[in-house]
């Protein structure tokens, strides 16, 4: 039996945690007399009234959440976090057409980056700021967030981290999962402070270091500017990019234990290493084919095939350059790159490189099994046996990836769309990137979509953002089955 009162009880508190982080963006109105600032608190109000009604109505029921519960609390509030979160976007006319709203906020809440805005200079200050947390606070996940600060819920959260926690494993710090959400929350906030000080320090304004540090440490890519980091022509900000885009694709449980001093920890981890040579090697040919197409110092090379080598690997979807002009071989790397993703536990979407890892790991030793058909050959991942039901999941995950996204662009060249195009939408989209090929490269945005498409590609974010099952498991007849 599914506890529908305490779902509901937990999704009121979520509407009045996501009113009560629009003060920030109150605030940035009334400093820059931008105007906005009754719209966002119009907005803010809806949101914690009708989320105190849902919370309060509810308060002595049994709130004893399992499996079932957590997945559809997750599931649900991401969709209540679109329909609310897009209100400041449509009382304010910033963005007046629902599709539109619809996936500006979604695009938002799942890190994903893409925009249907031709002119993101023109917004006011409050609406640009509320755009930008929209991507910090699906960053690391507002139900973690929600269960590290309200602890007065009553709810136990461990099947909530489970289903939000961006990746197949959820490394715990502490015993208690409340005390692991607080220890995530403050790197995260840590580094997103220290990413605001290193932008303003490189000469930005303060208005731009907010915003850019707010989504950099989300990896969602949003920016302030039309022409995105490609307007600082500043090395020292580019470099801040890059180093803290790379600090977070990186398991936040790691840079934990890496601020504690435990470095050993840190290295020891299969899937960091991976992810930090192949960042290495691949940022080095590339940075050698832009340095022989392009003519320029090699500095600006090096710094251009980096940039644009960490933010797709990590989804953030900054861009410094076209990278679709300098070959049709590069312009083919970088779309591979879609397909990514950072470390588990990290801000970053995509596949993840732990699911990469265990896939060639047990190709390779498949190798092994066909010669030695006898031979016990265990898949190890951090020195520990990978169980059989752990390798099973990996391959479903990227066998219905893969589905997801033939299917998905199949679904896109139906409705009117060019092959590239569609391939290069649906392959962002899932994996919350941002920038692709086709007519959404870097240089391009997603407003010439239909509703039709622009809606499909929302629920393809959501699909890449909750890791698939999440979605999915609600369409499955055992989710609703009693016994």
């Amino acid at each position: 039996m599914i506890h529908y009162k305490a779902i509901l009880k937990m999704m009121g508190g979520l509407m009045m945690l996501l009113g009560l982080l629009m003060a920030p963006s109150i605030a940035f109105s009334y400093y820059y007399g931008s105007g906005d600032q009754f719209t966002l608190i119009t907005s803010a109000f809806i949101c914690i009234s009708n989320g105190a009604i849902l919370f309060f109505s509810f308060g002595s029921q049994d709130q004893n959440i399992r499996k079932r519960e957590g997945y559809m609390i997750v599931a649900l509030s991401w969709l209540v976090m679109a329909i609310f979160g897009m209100m400041p976007y449509l009382l304010s006319g910033s963005i007046s057409y629902l599709p539109d709203a619809i996936f500006e906020t979604v695009s938002g809440f799942t890190t994903t980056g893409a925009t249907i805005l031709n002119d993101i200079e023109v917004l006011p200050a409050g609406i640009l700021l509320w755009r930008s947390m929209t991507q910090w606070i699906g960053g690391l996940g507002i139900i973690v967030l929600t269960v590290a600060i309200f602890p007065l819920l009553g709810i136990g959260g461990i099947e909530l981290f489970v289903a939000e926690s961006p990746g197949p494993t959820s490394d715990k710090l502490h015993p208690r999962i409340r005390e692991t959400a607080k220890r995530l929350w403050f790197v995260y906030v840590g580094l997103t402070i220290l990413a605001m000080l290193m932008y303003y320090l490189g000469g930005m304004t303060f208005f731009d270091a907010v915003n850019h540090g707010l989504t950099t440490m989300a990896t969602g890519g949003f920016s302030t500017k039309n022409e995105s980091m490609a307007y600082f022509t500043n090395p020292w900000i580019h470099y801040t990019a890059i180093v803290f885009m790379f600090l977070a694709g990186t398991n936040f449980t790691l840079l934990y234990f890496g601020f504690k001093g435990r470095f050993k920890r840190v290295w020891a981890s299969d899937e960091f290493r991976a992810y930090s040579i192949t960042v290495v090697i691949i940022s080095g040919i590339i940075f050698g084919a832009i340095y022989f197409l392009k003519e320029g110092p090699i500095e600006k090379a090096f710094r251009e095939g980096l940039f644009q080598v960490i933010s797709l690997i990590t989804t953030t979807g900054y861009v410094t350059a076209d990278y679709t002009a300098y070959s049709n071989g590069l312009t083919l790397i970088f779309f591979m790159f879609l397909f990514f993703g950072a470390s588990a536990g990290s801000t970053s979407g995509g596949i993840k490189f732990i699911r990469h890892l265990t896939f060639v790991k047990n190709s390779t030793l498949e190798f092994k099994r066909i010669v030695h058909p006898r031979a016990v050959v265990p898949l190890k991942i951090n020195g520990e046996r990978v169980t059989g039901k752990i390798i099973t999941h990996i391959m479903n995950f990227l066998l219905i990836y893969l589905m997801i996204f033939v299917l998905g662009s199949i679904v896109m060249s139906v409705a009117g769309y060019d092959m590239i195009t569609s391939f290069g939408a649906v392959a962002t989209s899932l994996g919350n990137v941002g920038p692709a090929i086709g007519h959404v490269g870097p240089m391009d945005n997603f407003a010439f979509f239909s509703p039709f498409g622009k809606l499909f590609l929302s629920f393809l974010m959501l699909l890449g953002r909750l890791e698939l099952f999440t979605i999915l498991v609600l369409f499955s007849p055992y989710f609703w089955r009693t016994n």
